[in-house]
């Protein structure tokens, strides 16, 4: 590090603390939190892309495919439901949800059911994405401080600040906006390393002439995910993601927020499509950034040497730090930063948004004013939470990490059930709803701790079935104790025909792509 590459990193935060300036001017919450509805369908793409991209993912997945035991491209088996699971949210899910004018999610729960639905699944929201936002910020700042040789609580502290005061700032357009730019910086920097380390190895031919073939199979159709060692199957990895990424766009507030701040439903339709498409692309171009990495390690003995076995996570940071030129290093440092200040950003915004209308505002009413004093203190609130949860993270980080994703799929499939029956089975009554809640959550608990051959992606599919089997039958045991308000329901979907075509096309190419994977190498 020198002193371009600081004065690089120096830009982007000013840059940064400049944008939440220009956005401050904020009348209610309907500009607070949702940027007055008023974005285009590239913007809020950008932004979602943006988030799931978190500095974890830069670093981690390349290091996974290119160099951890047992990895390869048999990471892109992530992406294979992404395009099933933005048609259900496209025909089902969102349409209903975005007519009823809601900033939180879960308020449609009550509209729908009751009270305790809305108030028990927004909370565990809060606490979940909090916890995990620390763990993040934790990891990153881990990686940034032995790449820049600062402390790690300065580090903390930078990526905290700087992402609180444009956040308190300019709320969701600081957000939006702002992960728009973090994304294209991000994206240069894939690109920078791959072009580097092709460079490094003599170019493409060099380097499949030298990739481990191993890591280049992607798809396993024999494995189940009912035995350890068979993570990766096609099966769970489609059927358990189908649940798994509809609960979290379809859901869960941090992602669900954006497409709330569409304008209309056409918006949210293209954003829909757009992230079916645009996911895959990017991660199979950090997968091959990881290979190409990857190889220069098992190369170089130098490079191998200055990688600790037991932190393969460490490859992109030791790239950057020893075989990347001054100024360019700090656009890397910078993509990094970006990365996880986009997720840091879009989590203290959908915390405060969950926290304001969920507990806070839900019962009386405010007037502008008092709405955006409260809402720029909880912005203050839980960003200073997820920062101090973050010094307390410590060397458990791995551990949280892998804990935090089971955690996610403990609760997504029952919560995504819960939302479906919400939206389209109206037998099912609030008291049926909770029952069933409890069940799938209590299925996947025991999943968890005495079944652990079960991959965690089936937590998603049989949480959700178990869901919807005790609720229903509860629901025609029992009468509703609750008299909920009539919510917006499913009705026949206003999707053209070519949007499905569309998503599942690109779903079948993207597998055959992927099984056809060795062949291009």
């Amino acid at each position: 590090m020198n002193y371009l590459d600081y004065s690089i990193i120096a830009v982007y935060i000013v840059g940064f603390l400049y944008l939440g300036y220009h956005f401050k001017e904020q009348q209610d919450g309907n500009d607070y939190f949702l940027g007055g509805r008023n974005f285009s369908w590239p913007a809020l793409t950008l932004s979602t892309v943006a988030t799931q991209l978190s500095a974890i993912s830069f670093i981690s997945a390349p290091a996974f495919v290119g160099l951890k035991k047992g990895g390869g491209l048999i990471w892109l088996t992530y992406e294979f439901a992404v395009p099933l699971a933005m048609l259900f949210l496209m025909v089902f899910l969102i349409p209903p949800l975005f007519k009823s004018g809601i900033v939180s999610v879960y308020a449609y729960l009550e509209k729908r059911f009751s009270p305790l639905t809305r108030l028990l699944l927004s909370i565990v929201f809060q606490i979940s994405r909090a916890f995990a936002t620390s763990v993040m910020i934790y990891a990153t700042a881990l990686i940034l401080s032995s790449v820049m040789g600062m402390p790690m609580w300065q580090t903390i502290l930078i990526m905290g600040a700087v992402t609180m005061i444009y956040s308190f700032q300019g709320g969701m357009k600081a957000v939006i906006y702002g992960d728009v730019i973090q994304m294209l910086i991000l994206m240069a920097g894939i690109v920078i390393c791959l072009g580097f380390g092709l460079h490094y190895l003599g170019g493409w031919d060099s380097f499949v002439a030298q990739v481990d073939h191993s890591r280049l199979s992607a798809v396993n159709f024999t494995a189940t995910g009912f035995q350890e060692g068979e993570e990766f199957g096609f099966w769970p990895m489609v059927l358990g993601g189908c649940f798994l990424y509809v609960a979290y766009y379809g859901t869960d507030q941090s992602q669900v927020q954006r497409l709330f701040s569409a304008p209309d439903m056409r918006t949210v339709r293209s954003t829909l499509l757009a992230n079916g498409l645009i996911r895959f692309p990017i991660t199979l171009t950090y997968c091959i950034m990881g290979l190409v990495i990857g190889t220069m390690v098992m190369s170089m003995p130098a490079f191998r040497e200055a990688i600790p076995a037991d932190k393969p996570d460490l490859m992109i940071p030791v790239f950057i730090r020893d075989y990347l030129p001054q100024g360019i290093r700090g656009v890397l440092i910078v993509a990094i930063f970006s990365a996880a200040m986009s997720s840091l950003s879009s989590a203290i915004n959908s915390l405060s948004a969950a926290s304001i209308e969920d507990l806070v505002a839900r019962r009386r009413k405010l007037d502008p004013a008092a709405y955006m004093r409260y809402s720029r203190w909880a912005v203050l609130f839980w960003g200073t939470v997820c920062m101090v949860l973050a010094f307390f993270t410590g060397d458990i980080a791995k551990t949280v990490i892998e804990a935090i994703n089971k955690i996610g799929s403990v609760f997504y499939g029952p919560i995504l059930a819960t939302f479906i029956a919400a939206v389209g089975i109206r037998r099912i009554h609030a008291t049926g709803a909770n029952a069933g809640l409890l069940a799938g959550v209590t299925v996947n608990i025991f999943l968890w701790l005495f079944v652990p051959s079960v991959f965690w992606f089936w937590w998603n599919f049989f949480g959700a079935v178990v869901t919807f089997a005790v609720g229903y039958l509860v629901s025609i045991l029992t009468k509703p104790r609750v008299q909920a308000e009539e919510a917006i329901g499913w009705e026949k979907s206003e999707v053209k025909p070519v949007y499905v075509y569309i998503l599942a096309g690109f779903f079948v190419a993207i597998v055959l792509l992927s099984v056809g994977m060795p062949h291009f190498f």
